[in-house]
């Protein structure tokens, strides 16, 4: 055959693949989510295969695993006991609770890791909803930032360098800015969930902190939370929530889920100059080890071969469940 250009000269071999790859995956481009309780044990989630409920011990020696293996950030998400929670989510600002005295600890250890914190009253909220449900049945905006407001202080108070909002309301990005500026804590920067999708891909971090919406006070619970995540069906209005968070002071975006929503991470890395960041949230997750669990896939190339796709859609960083084995599986190489 008469051919100007075979593209396979550039793939005969292993050395010539490595020189043109456009895409690489390093342990630096993890965030390690990491589930913590006030237990004294560790815990396993049934629906989460190889992921814990981890002590305070048990997350200090994890997160020094994580450290070892390249990995330089880790988000936490507290397992709050059920008599801790009530209608506001009160508990979430408390400075001796779960997660601020989990970052004192991580701090004193482990002072080098970045710490990322999740900012939503849904662990801490009797209804489990991310926001202040009314006695109507609404989930309320503006209460519910005065709220997140004083949780995001207490986080940065107890050394966060990361505040993470996941709750979806509008205008929290702004006025938690505000009011980390105000307290002193301009230095702490905020990686925003700017395209959080009402997903199904949520159920096994749900059962991980018994956080789904409940109907425990007697009032009208929402079943979902539609009214202020993302419709799934939606594109053009992650461009809106994008802007919209940049001019707020978002130091970082975020999309979640990350698997099905390729397309919008591609979106925001043509619209926006500010890192991207992709969440292989827990239902990506448990999908992978349920079949690498019968044998039906490879599970380290599947999960090596996820991962990039986030790289190549435009993420600059990954939250992944997978984060401590696919380190080490690059350090293998």
């Amino acid at each position: 055959m008469e051919l100007t250009y075979r593209p396979r000269r550039l793939r005969r071999t292993p050395a010539l693949r490595a020189m043109v790859r456009e895409h690489q995956l390093s342990a630096a481009d993890f965030i390690y989510p990491l589930f913590v309780h006030e237990g004294a044990s560790n815990e396993p989630i049934g629906a989460m295969p190889g992921a814990q409920r981890w002590s305070l011990d048990g997350l200090i020696a994890e997160v020094g695993r994580a450290w070892d293996l390249g990995i330089r950030c880790v988000v936490l998400f507290p397992k709050v006991a059920d008599g801790l929670k009530t209608e506001d989510g009160a508990e979430c600002f408390n400075e001796g609770g779960l997660i601020p005295r989990a970052i004192r600890r991580l701090k004193e250890v482990h002072p080098g890791m970045a710490i990322m914190t999740d900012v939503a009253l849904d662990p801490y909220s009797c209804d489990g909803h991310d926001g202040i449900v009314s006695q109507e049945g609404v989930v309320l905006n503006d209460e519910t930032v005065a709220i997140l407001c004083r949780q995001a202080v207490a986080q940065a108070r107890a050394g966060a360098d990361l505040i993470g909002p996941s709750d979806m309301m509008d205008g929290r990005v702004g006025a938690i800015r505000e009011a980390l500026d105000e307290e002193g804590f301009e230095h702490v920067g905020i990686i925003s969930y700017t395209a959080k999708y009402a997903s199904a891909y949520y159920g096994p971090f749900r059962e991980a902190l018994d956080s789904a919406p409940r109907a425990a006070t007697g009032k009208p619970i929402p079943g979902d939370k539609s009214t202020y995540q993302m419709d799934a069906a939606n594109a053009r209005e992650a461009i809106t929530e994008a802007q919209l968070d940049e001019q707020e002071g978002a130091d970082i975006l975020m999309v979640k889920p990350g698997l099905a929503y390729l397309d919008i991470i591609h979106r925001l890395r043509n619209e926006s100059e500010l890192p991207i960041a992709a969440y292989n949230v827990s239902g990506e997750y448990a999908m992978v080890k349920a079949a690498a669990e019968r044998g039906w896939i490879d599970e380290r190339a599947v999960v090596l071969e996820t991962l990039l796709c986030f790289k190549r859609a435009g993420a600059d960083l990954i939250l992944t469940y997978h984060a401590c084995d696919a380190a080490a599986w690059l350090r293998q190489g």
